[in-house]
């Protein structure tokens, strides 16, 4: 389990990495400010979890998430507890007021370890093994979506749409006819649902399907900006981690 620590004050990060220790946990990454932390995920793969306090030595460390697009669970560390709702539209898993509690951060540490996957061990004979080597599982993916129109339900086939986008704690799909419908569901669910050769997640507000791409320009800190044949929304850009894979993506 890889952990990492943001934190602007050294005695309170070293404190914290004490504290984690006794709970078997290394966190041997310390960084201490938005343009560290930024420059740090830039160029490294990003921890299971990250300890993060909020106000940096150069600004709130929500700044990050607006830089960079970070899949890691989160646990806030904080002497001010007036950004808790700001924070729980991240990836957080908890809030900790400082002074921090041993029992508290043990908790924490336990609701983020109910949340890894459990490993599971499959035993399979060698008839099995062989069968699943010329017979190997097409999985499924979704075709369709199902929405809501005042009292009707519309079913919108998964060619005819444009992209998925997350809005004001929301999640829409966007049709290629331009209307977007509220779905009951989240981006990091659609993710696992939808066929990896049409859709792609750009940053954590965006999916988008290959056939809406109708241009592509070069953007600030070496990231792309999209351009969707319909969608007239907030601006669609691909995450500078994120594009080398989506140039591979788009081959």
């Amino acid at each position: 389990m890889k952990v990492i620590i943001i934190e602007d004050e050294k005695p309170s990060a070293r404190r914290l990495q004490r504290m984690l220790k006794a709970l078997d946990i290394e966190a041997d990454t310390m960084l201490h400010s938005v343009e560290e932390s930024i420059e740090w995920f830039q160029n490294n793969e990003h921890p299971d979890l990250i300890f993060l306090d909020i106000q940096l030595s150069d600004g709130l460390s929500f700044e990050i998430f607006d830089a960079i697009d970070i899949t890691s669970a989160i646990i806030f560390t904080t002497a001010y507890d007036e950004y808790a709702l700001q924070a729980f539209k991240l990836n957080s898993i908890d809030y900790l007021l400082k002074p921090i509690d041993d029992e508290e951060l043990e908790a924490a540490v336990s609701k983020f370890k109910i949340r890894l996957p459990k490993k599971q061990t499959v035993s399979l004979d060698f008839n099995e093994i062989k069968k699943l080597l010329i017979n190997p599982i097409e999985r499924e993916y979704k075709k369709r979506f199902s929405v809501k129109v005042g009292q009707h339900l519309k079913l919108v086939n998964i060619e005819d749409i444009e992209c998925f986008y997350s809005e004001n704690k929301g999640t829409y799909l966007h049709t290629n006819q331009g209307r977007s419908y509220l779905l009951d569901t989240t981006l990091d669910s659609l993710e696992e649902e939808l066929a990896p050769e049409h859709f792609f997640r750009i940053n954590r507000k965006f999916i988008v399907n290959i056939q809406a791409i109708e241009d592509m320009v070069s953007y600030t800190n070496s990231r792309l900006q999209i351009k969707l044949k319909t969608y007239k929304g907030e601006e669609v850009i691909v995450a500078r981690e994120r594009v080398k894979k989506f140039k591979s993506w788009l081959e």
